[in-house]
């Protein structure tokens, strides 16, 4: 019965990782429903985190790989630059360049600081920061207070609205090779705010791209990438401090069974949300999201699901 649970969550994971409509809501709500009737947990619901996010880094590997490279690359630079033997006070009158100089902007090896996939590289950096320090200081709310179906039905409707706004108002103009760090560090307070059940990850930070004027790729775009080192990070550390101690009902081979199932589904979900959004709005997901707060606040004032 656990595999089958595990292959149920590991779908739902897939499914909802990187719409705007959380994932950790829904595992906290399908748990309650499951012939176990639990909570999956946090830590499981981080570790199957890996297998959705590891999706990201296949979809994304050209990107992934352009700005690791160019942000590795432009320090290199720096240093070539740097060492290259002092003109001549004529050579300098005369704005000529080193051999060294010319023969590295010929093979593009000179990578400049105000380059997109530099800034980039920078702003995923920075933009992890803000979610790294409220993960690691409100463990003890995460694992209780943060978990409460009264939290995710008001948060699921709220935020659901917000991301309504964002859409509508949005000048939609901007594109992610100019967002500057003031930008890139508000995506990053706002994913802060996805430790949160029913928020969303991607959810929190797509709406705050639309606020600040992003088209809906560009900004769906930086979220899945600023993602990429928070939820590994949560997911390995999780999974380190889960040795030796149970990993809530579902053991290490229901969770990596999830965890498969998660990656191939999430996988799909990614080619097919881009698409998607290219042509279309959030509209749909805006509903679904105060409809599914809707329903689980009936749910709970009927004595059906406990908030805990």
């Amino acid at each position: 019965m656990e595999f089958f649970e595990a292959i149920i969550l590991g779908l739902i994971q897939g499914l909802t990782e990187f719409l705007p409509i959380s994932s950790s809501a829904h595992l906290r709500i399908a748990g309650e429903f499951l012939p176990s009737a639990t909570d999956p947990g946090a830590t499981f619901t981080a570790i199957t985190q890996l297998g959705t996010e590891t999706a990201v880094i296949i979809y994304f590997w050209g990107d992934i790989t352009r700005i690791i490279g160019k942000w590795f690359r432009h320090f290199g630079s720096r240093r070539m630059l740097a060492e290259q033997p002092a003109h001549n006070s004529a050579a300098v009158l005369e704005g000529a360049e080193s051999a060294t100089h010319r023969a590295a902007r010929r093979s593009s090896r000179v990578i400049e600081k105000n380059d997109p996939d530099v800034r980039l590289g920078w702003l995923i950096i920075i933009g992890t920061i803000p979610i790294v320090l409220l993960g690691f200081f409100a463990q003890e709310y995460i694992r209780s207070v943060f978990r409460s179906l009264w939290l995710v039905a008001i948060v699921l409707i709220v935020f659901g609205l917000i991301l309504g706004l964002a859409d509508w108002a949005g000048k939609r103009t901007r594109e992610i090779e100019n967002m500057s760090y003031k930008h890139g560090i508000l995506i990053g307070v706002a994913q802060m705010l996805a430790l949160i059940p029913g928020v969303s990850r991607s959810g929190a930070t797509t709406t705050a791209g639309l606020a600040l004027g992003y088209t809906r790729p560009a900004a769906a775009r930086f979220a899945f990438l600023l993602a990429i080192p928070a939820v590994f990070g949560s997911g390995l550390y999780e999974l380190v401090h889960s040795f030796g101690e149970p990993t809530g009902h579902y053991g290490y081979l229901e969770t990596a069974v999830a965890t498969v199932v998660a990656f191939g589904v999430g996988l799909a979900v990614i080619a097919w949300l881009m698409n998607y959004i290219s042509k279309k709005s959030f509209l749909p997901f805006v509903i679904y999201r105060v409809a599914l707060g809707g329903a689980l606040i009936v749910l709970l004032s009927t004595g059906v699901l406990a908030p805990l």
